[in-house]
């Protein structure tokens, strides 16, 4: 799947949930929510890796699927705001990683 693909998709899966719940987009409400889900993110990791003070009775496998489901949460957002923003997020990515041709 392309990124434009996955972005187009995102956006749709983001537009049907503020429907449902009948809110607006705005663009503080869509980085409100990504620091949302990078908080629920952050929970994630801390119960996966011992440093939370939740002491939930989680198999090993729900806490990595804990944070598998906020990792896409917090990309998916990601996302949906560089969409909202027209960045090109194949080409930031690359430049900002310094990606380099093999050879």
């Amino acid at each position: 799947m392309s990124i434009s693909t996955l972005m187009d998709q995102l956006e749709a899966a983001s537009e049907s949930y503020a429907r449902r719940y009948n809110f607006d987009r705005s663009d503080d409400w869509l980085m409100m929510k990504l620091l949302e889900e990078i908080g629920e993110l952050v929970q994630a990791n801390n119960r996966l890796t011992g440093r939370s003070r939740i002491k939930e009775p989680l198999t090993a496998e729900d806490l990595k699927h804990s944070l598998a489901d906020e990792l896409a949460d917090s990309f998916g957002m990601i996302v949906v705001l560089a969409r909202r923003h027209n960045v090109d997020l194949a080409a930031a990515i690359e430049r900002k990683w310094r990606f380099r041709p093999e050879g």
